[in-house]
């Protein structure tokens, strides 16, 4: 939805019952006083027994029953939290509907049973309907008026409203989810709530009574209007100089008028149009300009019919192909046939533009099966790169086996890592109710062409190959059971490393020595032979993921992988994958930042496997040798080079800073502290544990980037050659990934439809935050600015030092 969208429901089209509830009375009841006093109490030796009667007024006339709550014996305080339903429905409301609250209490006699009543009206000034809490305030001895205007509004008038009341209508919008929840700021707000609340009480008494009702939410807001009419008018034209509210249920439908002329223009241009038809200087450029938009902008209705008008002096420009096929009207069957004449005869696009027509925005099953073709050129290290978005893109397909599976499938025939992620990636998706069919469909082509494979080099059949993949799910399913045991045993890090091994050892010794070898989940070329038992351990955190070592067939090597059950690693998988497009489209640029794009399985939807990186967090670090550039002294110590370490490592750790700084910071990685960056013996420093991504991030004001002070001294200082040399990596870093930036975005359009945390609670909000980070409107030059101005920003940011101190608290006491 836009950000200038505005969607509602007509209350004249709701036919269900009118509902809210009665939660609570606020305040002190009164103490009795003589009767002449006109003030109608409780005696203070008999215990009140409160109830609510609730009347709906239409126009000033009572319409349906009232409706009373249960007895209320017990309180202060008086809670009733419970669901009126009235006879009445929201089609029949009018906009000067209200709702009459009166509070009774049946201890005393008749003449002195009633509290006081309170009125509200439905809709608001603007015709919406009230959703959320209301607190009324009692007109006290008075039963509710349902007259209008009423005598006993339940709205504070604006002259008596304080602090208090602002902060409560506040309070309403964040219940209703109108303002953004903040964990740590919502724990500081509610307690600051509470002390306002007790001085106001404590400033003004209590002599009020209030009611507080809940009304029904709805999805999208409810507007008046009467059943049959086109608009509702609050008052006849020309009769005031009031502002009108006007709704307009047609808003962002098709304009029939402007529709005919487009198909007439186009059919027009479809028959007489000349095929030689060159732009002008003012068109080509305004051609251009489109051209450059980024995959994620839509085009309107002029920047489409220019395309369109030009179209066959385009055909020569591979970049105007999706561009133009945004620009059919798929409907038209006429002008739909064209438009995939002329794809065939254009000019051949690249593969990143063959993700594009793979999103939800291109539904024909031509425009797909043409970038299928297309995607028939890349080499299996390119498709590798785009498999897991592939698999993703198979939701957007028109039936289960279509091109794109089928094709998938043929490719993965031929390289076991492609056949081995393949399966993988599928098979996590049948969790999916919605679209476990069309990747269980994909499971067993997959399966049915695996097993028809001849023999191969070692002698290994189809069937024996898929039987080592499925053997994958059951070693997975094994260490699952394992951790489970291991998280069971009371005591310290020691115990259950000890019942690991144990287990290892009696029950589950069969994992020590495999029947036959089993393909490694995240190196499927690597055979592995069995666990190693004593070089297996587990990591001291809440959940305690499983170090292992695997043994292979070549004697001294050794596989070593983390299993973590308990967490989804999917997110942390998509993020690694980018780490490792990224280094592959650096290094086709001749720019090594010394990346570490270490393997991530994603195996289920909460467990999944990691490679073991042997290395040291930052906060490990710094707190045995005080410094990075004590660490690495130690492993590459050199008296005669700056800072006592060789220049290769220096050089090393500078390059990933750089490297890791600019991906973070584009892909917008979150929750940042010492314990998840890591550094390993020979410089190269890199991330881990990516649960917050797109900017979402749990600690409050969070730098551009994470570049901690320590880093910057490891590079001699914010005024060495080092760190110069640090930004001017950085810089070159950015400009070349701006360059694929359409690449980027197409992969996580493809992941639009994915269950994702971080992409599945807003795909079209995480893309375009993702969009901003490119600063597709500057040129290279600007970009360079741009972000060293972001790197001096993230350095001088000091208040992210004292988070990283109560962190490190956090891991101690852990």
């Amino acid at each position: 939805m836009g950000a200038n969208e505005f969607r509602f429901f007509l209350s004249c089209d709701i036919n269900s019952p009118v509902t809210f509830r009665i939660e609570k009375l606020d305040g002190n009841l009164p103490v009795k006083k003589s009767s002449d006093a006109g003030v109608v109490s409780i005696a203070e030796e008999k215990k009140p027994e409160l109830y609510i009667e609730c009347a709906l007024y239409i126009d000033g006339a009572p319409f349906g029953l009232p409706m009373r709550t249960r007895l209320k014996t017990t309180g202060p305080p008086y809670c009733w939290n419970e669901l009126i339903t009235l006879s009445s429905k929201y089609r029949d409301l009018t906009a000067h509907s209200q709702l009459a609250i009166t509070v009774w209490d049946v201890s005393c006699g008749k003449t002195e049973g009633l509290i006081g009543g309170a009125t509200v009206l439905l809709f608001n000034s603007k015709m919406q309907m009230k959703s959320g809490k209301q607190k009324l305030r009692l007109w006290q001895g008075k039963e509710a008026d349902g007259s209008f205007p009423t005598s006993t509004p339940g709205k504070v008038p604006r002259h008596e409203r304080g602090e208090l009341e602002r902060l409560e209508k506040l309070m309403n919008k964040y219940e209703r989810g109108q303002i953004q929840s903040i964990d740590w700021l919502d724990r500081l707000m509610l307690k600051s709530l509470d002390t306002i609340k007790e001085q106001e009480s404590t400033k003004h008494g209590s002599s009020h009574l209030f009611v507080v009702i809940d009304f029904c939410s709805f999805e999208h807001r409810v507007v008046f209007q009467e059943s049959g009419a086109n608009l509702f008018i609050t008052a006849p034209i020309g009769s005031t100089n009031e502002f009108v509210t006007v709704w307009d249920t047609e808003l962002g439908k098709t304009n029939p008028s402007e529709n005919k002329q487009l198909k007439l223009a186009r059919s027009l241009d479809r028959g007489i149009i000349d095929r030689d038809l060159k732009p002008s200087n003012i068109e080509r450029k305004s051609i251009q300009r489109v051209l450059k938009y980024p995959p994620t902008r839509t085009l309107s209705g002029d920047e489409r019919q220019l395309l369109w008008k030009f179209r066959f002096s385009l055909m020569s420009e591979k970049r105007a192909l999706t561009k133009f096929l945004r620009c059919v009207e798929w409907s038209d069957v006429q002008e739909a046939k064209q438009a995939i004449q002329l794809m065939y005869k254009w000019e051949m696009i690249d593969v990143c533009d063959a993700l594009e027509l793979l999103s939800p925005l291109f539904e024909s099953e031509e425009v797909r099966a043409y970038a299928v073709s297309v995607l028939e050129r890349a080499d299996d290290e390119e498709l590798q790169c785009y498999l897991l978005q592939l698999v993703q893109a198979l939701r957007f397909e028109r039936s289960d086996r279509s091109c794109l599976s089928q094709f998938l499938v043929q490719r993965a025939l031929q390289n076991i890592e492609l056949a081995s992620f393949l399966r993988w990636y599928v098979a996590v998706e049948l969790h999916d109710h919605v679209y476990a069919k069309r990747f269980y469909s994909t499971y067993e082509l997959l399966e049915e062409n695996i097993i028809k494979l001849p023999p191969g080099v070692n002698g290994e059949d189809g069937y024996q190959l898929w039987q080592s993949l499925v053997r994958q799910t059951e070693l997975t399913a094994q260490l699952c059971s394992i951790t489970r045991e291991v998280r069971n045993v009371r005591g310290n890090t020691q115990k259950k490393i000890e019942k690991l091994r144990q287990l290892l050892g009696g029950l589950l010794s069969e994992l020590t020595y495999f029947e036959e070898p089993i393909r490694s989940p995240l190196t499927p070329n690597v055979l592995i032979k069995g666990i190693v038992a004593g070089e297996s351990s587990l990591f001291k955190s809440a959940l305690h993921p499983l170090r292992l070592t695997f043994r292979t067939p070549e004697e001294g090597r050794s596989c070593k992988l983390i299993f973590k059950k308990g967490d989804d690693l999917r997110q942390d998988q998509l993020v690694v994958q980018m780490v490792w497009l990224m280094d592959r489209l650096l290094k086709l640029e001749n720019l090594d930042l010394c990346l570490t794009p270490y393997k991530v399985l994603a195996t289920g939807h909460d467990e999944g496997m990691l490679e073991f990186i042997p290395s040291r967090s930052l906060a490990q670090i710094l707190s045995e040798h005080r410094s990075i550039t004590s660490y690495l002294q130690k492993f590459h110590p050199d008296e005669h080079a700056p800072f006592g370490i060789t220049a290769t490592c220096l050089d090393t750790f500078i390059k990933s800073c750089a490297g890791y700084s600019v991906i973070t910071y584009i892909l917008g990685i979150g929750d940042r502290h010492l314990d998840n960056l890591l550094l390993t013996d020979d410089g190269r420093l890199f991330h881990v544990d990516f649960a917050f991504i797109l900017g979402r991030d749990p600690k409050p004001f969070p730098p551009p980037m994470k570049l901690c002070k320590e880093m910057v001294e490891a590079m001699g200082g914010a005024e060495s050659q080092y760190y110069t040399r640090f930004k001017s990596y950085c810089c070159e870093a950015y400009n070349i990934l701006r360059k694929s930036s359409n690449l980027i975005l197409n992969l996580f359009h493809l992941m639009a439809g994915s269950t994702i945390p971080d992409i599945a609670s807003d795909p079209e909000k995480g893309i375009l935050k993702l969009q901003e980070k490119f600063r597709l409107d500057m040129d290279d030059e600007a970009c360079i600015h741009f972000f060293q101005d972001l790197i001096n920003e993230s350095v001088s940011a000091l208040f992210p030092q004292m988070v990283e101190t109560i962190h490190r608290w956090a891991q101690y006491w852990r």
